[in-house]
Formats: structure tokens, C-alpha cells, sequence
């Protein structure tokens, strides 16, 4: 088949053919060894012209390992046969720690098996058109790894589901192994029997409330650390609470009352807040007590001839009963547990502190979280959020990966199909969060390992979000230190010009479907560590289901087949013919 080198160039050979014309074709992206009398060279041909092959050299092949790039080129003497079974297998023949990818159609269905650490322990991108194979693709890999003779209990997967694909893939599990188990957490109420998504309020950081309440502004960082402060006070049980709170309430009302406004204004906006921000003893129907008498709340501020409040003098000595500055509050906080009702709340008294107060900008900037949590609290995705106590992330996530029957779950699918996108980044971004900052605490460390599996990922990981207002973006903190914790990012993206560029260059693993838009490709081609012009030809003739994959996981880049998923997920196109078509 193959007879003399021609020509040895810096990085190919220029080799002599004798073949049929009608099999040449069945020569291109071949293996073939150049064999000297010391060295055996690994390259693969590239290009077939009249009676001759450019065939690009790769690397230097042992007999139980391939070691990429050249020290020597081959000789003109050497002699070039196509790659043997036992060749093949140190490149792609795995060990008892590997799992089968797929196969190779260029070498008879040759098993691809790639060792699951260079897998797992990798954040791992996955790009490909509509209807090349991603989602088959990424069910087949999980399927595959369950189905392994080692048994994967102790693996935490999440998927984060962007349209319910995934539930018909995994909802059996359990048939692979009775010890697997698959769980679902869903938005889609129509699914009654599964777990309802809920986040534990008392859990979320200054930053998730930030990203919660879509905020924009430095000052609104302070604003909120405040208010999750109170929140907490606010749920405590100790006795001290509701004096708190009528501390600051009294010291709210005390600094309107003595400024330079109108009567009239100065009422308005003292009602504002009791109307608000109430305790038992300051209200609008509280009762205040006077020398022989008693008034209500509301009536001390009735306005006289002079402009006047009449009860001046009664509401002023009441207000500052309730004002305790010299008092130091030592209210136990410890496991309290709120939700954003009670976070409201909280706010609420944020606002009405002298600092917010008295300042126009900073409580213009306040009123603008006040309204987005109060229209969060009166909208469908309240229901989303819970007050459950958990007394830490560790315990959290152990109720995560808890199916309801009590057994282990293996993998949890986060179904978020029935909200909108930028609720559904929102809920993304507090799940990663909370993995990334239990990894940091766990010891020992990267002892849990956890998979973040981001379908549609061009919806979650954008470029430059968060950044200006939080100083970093989480999926950007887990690429570049999530894998010394053991949290892992798998994206999955027809759209990989939509992602984050910081993100993508931290990915070690790369399975390529086809792709056909140009940006696309002109994306990959810059943004993606070794990737060559050889690999973007490669993917643009490959059928649905195969892709090219390469990173740690493979010596060489490989043309891999995937065996379909069984069962399949729901990703299928709609059958047009048989929903038209009415029988005669």
C-alpha cells in the first residue's frame, strides 16, 4: 500500500502510494507507523494527491506508550505500514480504570476507552449543532461510566437541565445497578410526584442575594449585607429581638423627626415607615401613654395651627424610650434559619436606618432592591425558595443527593424548563456557588468530588458576567480552582461563541460534534489549547453521533463513534408526518 518517502518535511512525509483509486478516500485521517530499525514514528494522513500521501507526524510510538512530538524524524529508509490492533490499543486500549467512549469507524469499530480520572477529574467542553449528538452524547458517557464492573456509588453528579431531556435517560438508573439511584428536582409543577426545587433562604451569601435581586450598584452590596445580618438577628429567639427592633425603628423615626422638613413631610414619611416596619409598641395603632391619658400612635402626629405636632412633647419621650445606644446587643445568631419574607423584613429596617435614610442616592438605590425582592415574594418563583433549617452546606447537599425513599443518588437532574432564563442562570450560579464553597471546607480534600453538568451552557456561563459588581464570576472561580476541590464543570453548548473565553481556556477535555457556523468554528479554532485546522476539518464531515474528541483523555485526537443512548433522552425533533397526517 505504501512504498517510498518522497520528501520529509518539518512536520510531515511526502509517501509513495500503490492502491485502487475507489479505496484512496479510505486512507484519509488513517494511522500509520513509520518504522526505523530504533524508532517507530506515529502519523496520520492528512492529505492524498497523484500516486502520494502527506502524511503529518505525531509523535513516537513504544511498546506501551506514545509519546507526542519528534526529537528525529524518520529516515527516507523507513518503512510505513498502516497502525496494528496492538499499536492501537497503547493509544486508545484503556486499563482497569477506563471506561469505553465509543468506537472507532476508521479502524472496524476498534473500542475507544479513556481512563476516567483524565475524564472526570478535567472540566470537559462539549460543542456541537442542534442535532449532532450532544445530548445522546452525554447520556451515552454516563450510561457507560455506571456501567462499569467498579461500582460508581460514591459519584455526585448534577445536571442542570434547561428543557427536561435528561429525565427519560436516567429515570432508570437503577436497572444498570439496584445500588445507582437518579433523582429529580424540578420547577415543572406539572410534575407532581418528583421533588419541587427549593433553596434554603438562610443559606445564601451577600453575593447570590446580589444576583437574586439583579443588583448593579457597589452601595447595594452594603445594603444587603446589612439586611441579611438583621434577617438573622431577626429570626433569633432570644428575648432581646423586638427590643432591637424598636431600637432601630425609634432611632429610624428620631433622625426624620429632627430635620428641617415641613410637619406634613416629616409625618409622611415617619407613617411610611410604621406602615412598613412595625413592632407591638411602635405602630400606627400603638398606643401611647401620657400624664392622665393615652393617644394613639398616628393621632401624637395630628399637625396644630403653629404646623405643629400637638403631641410633640408625649411622642418624642416615647420614641426615645425605646433608643439604646449605649447597649451592647450580644443576640445569638447561631443556625437561625429565615425566609425572604423574613428577608424582607429585614430590609425593610435596612431602609429606614439613618445611614439609607438621609441619603437620597444610596435610598433610591435601597428602594430598588425593596421592589425587586417585594415582586420576587408575590411571584411564581417564591415558591422556589424555603426557610428549612440546615445546619451546614455538607448537610444540604446530603439532602441534594437524597432520593425519598432515603438511598443514595448518583446522579441529581436540577429541571429548570419552567422558568425563564435569567432565574434560571440565577439558580445556577447560587448551586455552583454552594458546591465551590463546600469543596473549599471539605476535608479531606476533593474527597467528595462533584460534577457540574451544564446543559445549553451558553445560558449560565457568560462572559464578563458579575465581574465589575462582584470582582469575579463563579464558573470562571471553579475553572480555574475548582478541580484541586474536587468540583468539576462539564459544558455542554451549541453556541460556544456565547460562552465565557476564561472559562473555555480552562477546560482540559474537548468532544467535538459537527459544526457548521462560521463564527463558531473561527471561535473554537482561537479559543481552545491545541486545537489545529486538521481537528476543524476533521469535525465538519462527521455523521450525528460521531465527534472528535482530544484533551487528556486521548493521546492523539481520535474520530469517535457513540453508541446511541439507551434508553434515549428527550431530545429527539418533533415527528412532523405522523402528527400531520390523518389515516383515510
Amino acid at each position: 500500500m505504501f512504498g517510498n518517502i518522497k520528501a520529509i518535511n518539518k512536520n510531515s512525509a511526502l509517501v509513495e502510494i500503490e492502491m485502487d483509486k475507489k479505496l484512496v478516500g479510505d486512507l484519509l485521517n488513517m494511522h500509520v507507523v513509520f518504522v526505523d530499525d530504533d524508532k517507530k514514528i506515529l502519523g496520520e494522513v492528512e492529505d492524498i494527491g497523484d500516486g502520494t500521501a502527506k502524511i503529518n507526524f505525531l509523535g513516537e510510538m513504544t511498546e506501551r506508550n506514545f509519546i507526542g512530538g519528534l526529537l528525529k524524524k524518520p529516515t527516507l529508509d523507513a518503512k510505513v505500514r498502516i497502525i496494528n490492533e496492538s499499536e492501537l490499543a497503547v493509544l486508545v486500549g484503556g486499563d482497569d480504570k477506563s471506561f469505553t467512549l465509543g468506537v472507532s469507524p476508521l479502524y472496524k469499530d476498534f473500542p475507544i476507552k479513556v481512563n476516567i480520572d483524565d475524564l472526570f477529574s478535567n472540566h470537559t467542553a462539549i460543542f456541537g449543532n442542534s442535532g449532532a449528538g450532544k445530548t445522546y452524547g452525554i447520556c451515552r458517557i454516563i450510561q457507560n461510566v455506571y456501567s462499569t464492573p467498579a461500582l460508581p456509588y460514591r459519584a455526585n453528579m448534577f445536571i442542570f437541565d434547561s428543557f427536561g431531556e435528561y429525565i427519560n435517560a436516567f429515570k432508570d438508573l437503577n436497572k444498570i445497578n439496584p445500588n445507582l439511584n437518579y433523582k429529580l428536582i424540578t420547577t415543572n409543577k406539572r410534575l407532581i410526584n418528583e421533588e419541587k426545587l427549593e433553596v434554603p433562604v438562610s443559606l445564601l451569601t451577600i453575593d447570590d442575594v446580589l444576583n437574586l435581586l439583579d443588583a448593579t450598584k457597589y452601595s447595594q452590596i452594603s445594603i444587603i449585607e446589612s439586611a441579611i445580618e438583621l434577617a438573622k438577628i431577626f429570626a433569633s429567639d432570644s428575648k432581646e429581638v423586638n427590643e432591637y427592633k424598636n431600637h432601630l425603628l425609634a432611632k429610624a423615626i428620631t433622625s426624620i423627626m429632627y430635620t428641617n422638613q415641613t410637619s406634613a413631610k416629616i409625618r409622611d414619611q415617619i407613617f411610611d415607615i410604621v406602615s412598613n416596619t412595625y413592632t407591638n409598641e411602635i405602630s400606627l395603632n400603638a398606643v401611647v401613654p401620657g400624664i392622665g391619658f393615652t393617644r394613639v400612635f398616628r393621632h401624637c402626629f395630628d399637625i396644630d395651627s403653629e404646623g405643629r405636632f400637638a403631641e410633640r412633647t408625649i411622642i418624642s419621650e416615647y420614641i426615645e424610650s425605646f433608643i439604646h445606644d449605649d447597649k451592647t446587643w450580644n443576640i445569638d445568631t447561631t443556625n437561625v434559619t429565615y425566609g425572604l419574607k423574613e428577608l424582607e423584613i429585614a430590609l425593610n429596617f435596612t431602609l429606614f436606618s439613618e445611614r439609607y435614610l438621609l441619603n437620597a442616592d444610596m435610598y433610591d438605590e435601597a428602594i430598588s432592591l425593596k421592589v425587586k425582592l417585594h415582586n420576587l415574594i408575590n411571584s411564581s418563583n417564591a415558591e422556589f425558595f424555603t426557610d428549612k433549617k440546615y445546619n451546614s452546606l455538607k448537610e444540604f447537599i446530603g439532602h441534594l443527593l437524597t432520593t425519598k425513599d432515603g438511598k443514595k443518588a448518583q446522579l441529581v437532574n436540577i429541571n429548570l424548563e419552567d422558568v425563564d432564563d435569567r432565574f434560571a442562570r440565577t439558580i445556577t450560579k447560587i448551586f455552583s456557588r454552594i458546591f465551590l464553597t463546600f469543596g473549599k471546607t471539605n476535608e479531606p480534600r476533593a474527597s467528595i468530588p462533584i460534577h457540574i453538568i451544564l446543559e445549553e451552557a451558553h445560558r449560565y456561563v457568560k462572559e464578563g458576567d458579575d465581574v465589575e459588581l462582584l470582582g469575579y464570576n463563579i464558573f470562571e472561580r471553579i475553572a480555574k480552582e475548582g478541580r484541586k476541590h474536587g468540583i468539576i464543570l462539564d459544558l455542554i453548548t451549541q453556541r460556544p461563541t456565547d460562552l465565557n473565553g476564561n472559562v473555555i481556556s480552562q477546560a482540559d477535555n474537548f468532544i467535538i460534534f459537527k459544526i457548521t457556523h462560521p463564527q463558531d468554528l473561527d471561535y473554537i479554532n482561537k479559543m481552545i489549547p491545541n486545537m489545529s485546522a486538521d481537528i476543524v476539518e476533521k469535525q465538519k464531515s462527521l455523521q450525528p453521533g460521531t465527534c472528535v474528541a482530544f484533551g487528556r483523555i486521548l493521546k492523539i485526537p481520535m474520530i469517535v463513534k457513540m453508541q446511541k443512548a439507551s434508553p434515549p433522552p428527550s431530545s429527539s425533533n418533533a415527528n412532523i408526518f405522523d402528527n400531520w397526517m390523518v389515516k383515510k
